[in-house]
């Protein structure tokens, strides 16, 4: 069992099965020492169940502690219920630009997609030798079959 954070939380969206592929790490910050509040968790959601969510909290921090972020919640089929949410976005622009694209992908496929002057990154293929804390992290490593499906059409 890995105990470190992952390199990255990858979502993956596969438009001609209409699912998303989640990749979370999971800890419990009341027993940070416990083997099993810490483990990475990889699951699959229907698209038509996911909902774009804006929050903003406020913390206690010298500059005033407003703290957006955009999760995306997974809700029961047919009803807005809440089964479980799940981080997606810093800050409520970013979020609704990432929640665009992923609509647009869903929606048109790739080629609706705009060009990208810095294509995104995959951080197992990132260069690490200067990085303490992503050098000792573990790479993302998707169960096999999700692997499989999470790449492939119907």
């Amino acid at each position: 069992m890995d105990t470190e954070a992952p390199r990255d939380e990858p979502i993956r969206f596969n438009r001609l099965r209409r699912k998303v592929y989640v990749y979370r790490f999971h800890h419990d910050g009341l027993h940070p020492f416990s083997r099993t509040a810490w483990f990475v968790r990889a699951e699959v959601y229907d698209w038509d169940d996911l909902r774009a969510e804006a929050c903003s909290i406020y913390g206690p921090m010298g500059t005033g502690g407003l703290i957006e972020t955009v999760t995306l919640a997974v809700v029961k089929p047919g009803t807005n219920k809440v089964i479980e949410r799940f981080h997606f976005a810093h800050g409520i622009q970013q979020g609704e630009t990432y929640w665009a694209m992923a609509q647009l992908f869903m929606q048109q496929g790739p080629h609706a997609l705009p060009t990208f002057p810095n294509p995104p990154r995959d951080w197992n293929n990132e260069n690490v030798q200067f990085n303490l804390a992503r050098r000792l992290a573990p790479k993302v490593q998707w169960p096999a079959e999700m692997d499989l499906e999470s790449r492939t059409a119907p």
